[in-house]
C-alpha cells in the first residue's frame, strides 16, 4: 500500500534539561545525525507530503537541522497537545493523515510508521505501542475484545489489572487529519501540571464514535533520549543496525563490536575492516577495499583495491587512489593520492597532491601551513620523496623526481631532478674515542 497523502508533525521543543548541555537535546548525535535528522530521514523516506517542526525559542541551531522544512515556535512549554496545536497554521489544508512524533525519539524504523499509515485506514486514531519488558512508569495501553484501543492510563493512574498489562504507549500516532486539529481543540488541562496532553487525543476520539487502534513496534524503537545514558544506549543500538547492514552488504568485519560507523558510511564489494576503526561522517570506500586495525576516517574517499592503516587517520577532504597504500601512523587531509601511490610509514599529507605511483618515504611532511595561511604541496607522478623530508609549500615536484632523504623543499623540483639539501658529511677518525677519554679523565679530576 502506498501513502501519498500523509504530513508529520515533529515535537522538537524541549529542552533537554537533564542532558547538561548548551545544546538542544534534538541537536546531539548518533552516528554522525542529529537525533531530529533521524526522524526526519525517516519521514522523507516514507514520502511526507508536509513535515513541520515544532522548536522552542532561541533554537537555531535546531531550525538549522529541521531546514528547509518549515518550523513553528512553541513559546511556552505547556504540553504535547499545546504543542502540536502550533502547527496548524502550516497545514491550512489537512492531509488525510498526520503522523505526529518526537524528535528525541529517533530509533522508529520506517516499515513502523508505514504500518500505522496503513492502519490509519480503517481507524480515526493509531496509536504506536511496545511491549514493555518493565512497563513501569509507561502509560498504558488499553483495549476492548476486540483489540480496539479504548484508552491511554498513565501509570500513576492505572488501577492493580491496568498496571499488570505490558502493552505501553510511546507518544507516536496517526490521525485522521480532518480530526486532528479539532479534537485537539477540545483538550483540556485538567490535572496536576496544567499541560494539556496528546494522550487525551484517544478518550474524546472513542467518546465521538470514531475507533482507535494499537500498531506494536519494537521497545528497542521506542527508546527516548533524556540524557547521556539514554544517548549513549541509542547509539548502541544504532551501530548494532548499522554493523548487521554492512555484514548482510558483504563487508567482512574482524570484530565488528569494536567497529564504528556512521549513517551515511558507504562500502562496495569485498571490503575488509580489521578492528577498531571509526568511519565518521562522509566516508565512501570503493570495492575490495582492506583496512587494518585502528584507522580513523571522516569525510574521505577510498578507491578500489586501496590498503590502509593500521593507525591511518583520513581527514576531510582526502581522496585515496586506486590501488593506493596508507600505511601505518599516516594522516592525509585535504589531499589527493593518486592510484598506485604509497605513503607508507609516520608522514603527514595536508593540503597536496601525490601522483599516481609517487612513493613517499617514511616521516616526510608536507609543511602547509605557516601561522597565517595554508599552501599546496604538489608531488608528481612517480616521484620518490626520501625519508625525513620536510617539504615546505608552496612547492611543486616534478614526475619522477627524486628528493633525498633528510631535505627541506621550499623551491620546485624539475621532472627527473634530483634534489637534496642535507650539508655535505664531516668524518673525523677516532674521535669518539678521544672524546670518551677525555670526560673520564675530567669526571676524575671532579
Amino acid at each position: 500500500m502506498t501513502h501519498t497523502d500523509f504530513a508529520a508533525i515533529v515535537l522538537a521543543a524541549g529542552e533537554g534539561t537533564r542532558m547538561r548541555s548548551a545544546r538542544p537535546k534534538v541537536a546531539h548525535k548518533l552516528a554522525g545525525r542529529p537525533l531530529l535528522g533521524h526522524v526526519l530521514a525517516a519521514l522523507d523516506g516514507l514520502g511526507a507530503r508536509d513535515t513541520v517542526v515544532v522548536v522552542g525559542p532561541a533554537m537555531e541551531e535546531v531550525e538549522s537541522i529541521a531546514a528547509p522544512r518549515p518550523t513553528v515556535v512553541q513559546a511556552e512549554r505547556l504540553g504535547t497537545a499545546h504543542a502540536a496545536l502550533q502547527a496548524r497554521p502550516a497545514l491550512p489544508a489537512p492531509p488525510d493523515t498526520v503522523l505526529i512524533l518526537y524528535g528525541d525519539t529517533p530509533l522508529i524504523r520506517p516499515e513502523t510508521l508505514r504500518a500505522m499509515l496503513t492502519a490509519r485506514a480503517d481507524a480515526a486514531v493509531v496509536v504506536l505501542g511496545f511491549r514493555a519488558a518493565d512497563p513501569t512508569g509507561y502509560g498504558r495501553l488499553v483495549t476492548g475484545t476486540d483489540g480496539d484501543l479504548e484508552a491511554i492510563v498513565e501509570h500513576k493512574d492505572a488501577t492493580t489489572d491496568q498496571q499488570a498489562v505490558d502493552l505501553c504507549n510511546s507518544g507516536v500516532m496517526a490521525v485522521d487529519g480532518a480530526l486532528l486539529f479539532p479534537l485537539m481543540d477540545q483538550i483540556g488541562n485538567a490535572n496536576a501540571k496544567g499541560e494539556y496532553y496528546l494522550t487525551d487525543l484517544v478518550a474524546l476520539a472513542c467518546a465521538e464514535g470514531h475507533r482507535c487502534t494499537v500498531v506494536e513496534g519494537d521497545e528497542a524503537e521506542m527508546l527516548g533520549i533524556n540524557d547521556r545514558s539514554q544517548l549513549a544506549a541509542a547509539e548502541r543500538v544504532v551501530q548494532d543496525r548499522l554493523r548487521a547492514a554492512a555484514l548482510a552488504g558483504g563487508v567482512t568485519m574482524i570484530d565488528p563490536a569494536t567497529v564504528f560507523l556512521s549513517m551515511d558510511t558507504i562500502f562496495g564489494r569485498d571490503v575488509t575492516v580489521g578492528p577498531f576503526c571509526v568511519f565518521g561522517p562522509s566516508v565512501t570506500v570503493g570495492d575490495g577495499v582492506e583496512i587494518k586495525g585502528f584507522c580513523h576516517f571522516e569525510g574521505c574517499t577510498i578507491a578500489d583495491a586501496a590498503k590502509v592503516g593500521p593507525y591511518a587517520r583520513l581527514r576531510p577532504a582526502a581522496s585515496i587512489g586506486s590501488g593506493a597504500h596508507i600505511g601505518n601512523f599516516v594522516e592525509v587531509k585535504k589531499a589527493t593520492v593518486e592510484a598506485g601511490a604509497k605513503v607508507n610509514h609516520l608522514s603527514y599529507i595536508g593540503d597536496a597532491r601525490v601522483g599516481a605511483a609517487a612513493n613517499i618515504g617514511a616521516g616526510t611532511i608536507t609543511c602547509n601551513y605557516d601561522g597565517f595561511g595554508k599552501y599546496h604541496t604538489d608531488i608528481g607522478a612517480g616521484a620518490f620523496i626520501g625519508s625525513n623530508s620536510a617539504l615546505v609549500a608552496p612547492v611543486s615536484i616534478g614526475d619522477g623526481a627524486i628528493i633525498g632523504a633528510g631535505s627541506a623543499i621550499s623551491q620546485t623540483v624539475p621532472a627527473e631532478a634530483l634534489a637534496l639539501t642535507r650539508a655535505p658529511q664531516m668524518t673525523r677518525d677516532g674521535w669518539a674515542t678521544r672524546f670518551r677519554a677525555r670526560m673520564k679523565r675530567l669526571a676524575g679530576k671532579g
